[in-house]
C-alpha cells in the first residue's frame, strides 16, 4: 500500500534539515503536544533557551484532511513541489491555535506584520510529530565546507557573524575585519531568505566574496549560505543564530548593536536580559558597535569612540543605500567599495547602456588600445571620474 503524502514548502524543509543535522540542538526532533506546550511556556529546552516549540503544521486542505487519517506508526511520506524529501513516522497528530503559534514567533498575530503575514498562509491547525528523515543537500554541504576549512587551515578559534548585505557596505567591511583580527577563521553565514526583498541572493554573494577575494586573507573566510526560514524571527533571531553557530563549531558570535535581536532589548533597556538567556549556549556573543563615516575624523569611527556629533556623521543605513542602487545610482565610495558597487550594478542592470564601448571610449582614459569592455569594468572607471577632484 502506498504511503500517505504531507505537501511541505522549501521553508518547512529548510527548518526539518537544519534540526535533523543537529544544527540547533538540543532540539532534534519534532515537538509532541505536551512537549510543545512546556517549551511555549518556559521558553527553554532541555536547559537550553529555545522560544518556541518547533512543530511542522503544514497548510491545504489535502494537508489537513491526511493529517486527520493518521494513526501512529504510519509512515507518511514528506513531499515538497511533487518530489519525495522524506519521510516520517507518525507519533501524534495534535491541533494548535495558529494566533497563538504567530505570537509565539513574532510577538505578535498582527496581520500588519509581514512576518506574521507570511507564516499565517503557510500555517495549518493541525500538526504531526514523530521521527523523520529529508534530504536537503545544501545543509550537508556547508557542515563538510565548514569541517573542510577548519582541517586544512587548523584554526582553533572560529568566530561567525549572519549577514544580510543587502547591499554590503563599509560598515560590514570594517566589523568583518575586526572580527578577522580576533579569530583563526570567520564563518560569515549569508542570510538567504524565502522572500523576494531587496537584492537577490547570487547578487549579495557575488558582492560579499569580491571583497572578500580581493581585500581579505582568503585562508581566514569562509560564506555559507544561511537559508533564514521563519523559526529565525524578531527576538527570537539571536537565541537561535546563537545556537546554530555554536553547533556549526563556531566558538564566538559577533552581533551589531543594530541587530534585529538586538534592538528590541536595547529599547526596552533590557541588554542584559538578552545576554542572560543565552548563557546556557556554550558560545561568546561579542556586540559590536555602530560605526560611522565621521567628515571630520576623514574615516570610520564607532559612535562610542567619536568625540564629533551627529552632523559630523554619514550612517551606513541599508535601505538608504538600497534604493540609490535600485535606482541605478552608484553609491558614494565611503558607503560602497567601488568594486563592490560596479558588480552589484552590472547585476541588477544587464545591458543598461547602448553602444557601451563607444560611451567607454568617449569619456574614460585608455592606451589608445581598442578592447572589450564590462558593464562592471565600465562602472569602475565611471566611479574614478567621479573621485577626480582637481575641479570639484
Amino acid at each position: 500500500m502506498q504511503n500517505k503524502s504531507l505537501y511541505i514548502d522549501t521553508e518547512a524543509l529548510s527548518a526539518l534539515a537544519l534540526v535533523k543535522a543537529g544544527l540547533i540542538s538540543p532540539v532534534v526532533k519534532l515537538m509532541g503536544e505536551k512537549e510543545a506546550a512546556e517549551v511555549d511556556a518556559s521558553k527553554f529546552y532541555k536547559g537550553v533557551p529555545f522560544p518556541f516549540a518547533f512543530i511542522l503544521a503544514p497548510t491545504g486542505k489535502r494537508n489537513r484532511k491526511v493529517l486527520l487519517s493518521l494513526k501512529k506508526g504510519e509512515t507518511v511520506n514528506l513531499v515538497n513541489y511533487d518530489k519525495k524529501v522524506g519521510e516520517l513516522i507518525v507519533d501524534e497528530t495534535f491541533t494548535i491555535d495558529p494566533e497563538k503559534r504567530l505570537y509565539n514567533i513574532y510577538g505578535t498575530s498582527d496581520p500588519a506584520h509581514p512576518g506574521v503575514k507570511n507564516t499565517m498562509s503557510r500555517l495549518g491547525d493541525i500538526a504531526v510529530s514523530g521521527e523523520y528523515t529529508v534530504e536537503y543537500p545544501l545543509v550537508t554541504d556547508n557542515i563538510k565546507r565548514i569541517r573542510n576549512i577548519i582541517t586544512k587551515t587548523g584554526a582553533k578559534f572560529i568566530s561567525s557573524m549572519m549577514l544580510a548585505a543587502n547591499p554590503f557596505n563599509r560598515a560590514h567591511e570594517r566589523m568583518i575585519r575586526q572580527a578577522i583580527s580576533d579569530a583563526d577563521l570567520l564563518v560569515i553565514f549569508l542570510r538567504k531568505p524565502f522572500t523576494s526583498e531587496g537584492l537577490r541572493y547570487d547578487i549579495r554573494y557575488n558582492a560579499l566574496n569580491t571583497f572578500v577575494d580581493n581585500f581579505l586573507p582568503r585562508s581566514k573566510v569562509i560564506i555559507i549560505p544561511f537559508e533564514n526560514s521563519y523559526i529565525f524571527a524578531g527576538f527570537n533571531e539571536l537565541i537561535l543564530d546563537a545556537l546554530l553557530a555554536k553547533n556549526y563549531g563556531c566558538n564566538q558570535l559577533v552581533v551589531g548593536k543594530n541587530h534585529g535581536g538586538l534592538g528590541l532589548y536595547y529599547d526596552k533597556n533590557r541588554l542584559s536580559t538578552v545576554f542572560d538567556h543565552c548563557k546556557n549556549i556554550d558560545i561568546d556573543i561579542k556586540t559590536v558597535d555602530e560605526y560611522v563615516y565621521c567628515d571630520t575624523c576623514k574615516t570610520l569611527v564607532s559612535t562610542q569612540t567619536c568625540p564629533h556629533g551627529q552632523h559630523h556623521h554619514v550612517h551606513y543605513h541599508s535601505q538608504s543605500i538600497m534604493k540609490l542602487i535600485q535606482s541605478g545610482v552608484i553609491p558614494p565610495p565611503i558607503l560602497v567599495r567601488k568594486e563592490v558597487s560596479a558588480n552589484i550594478l552590472a547585476a541588477l542592470f544587464p545591458e543598461r547602456f547602448e553602444n557601451l564601448q563607444e560611451l567607454y571610449y568617449s569619456l574614460m582614459p585608455g592606451s589608445g588600445l581598442l578592447e572589450q569592455q564590462s558593464e562592471e569594468q565600465f562602472y569602475m572607471n565611471l566611479i574614478k571620474l567621479y573621485q577626480t577632484s582637481s575641479l570639484t
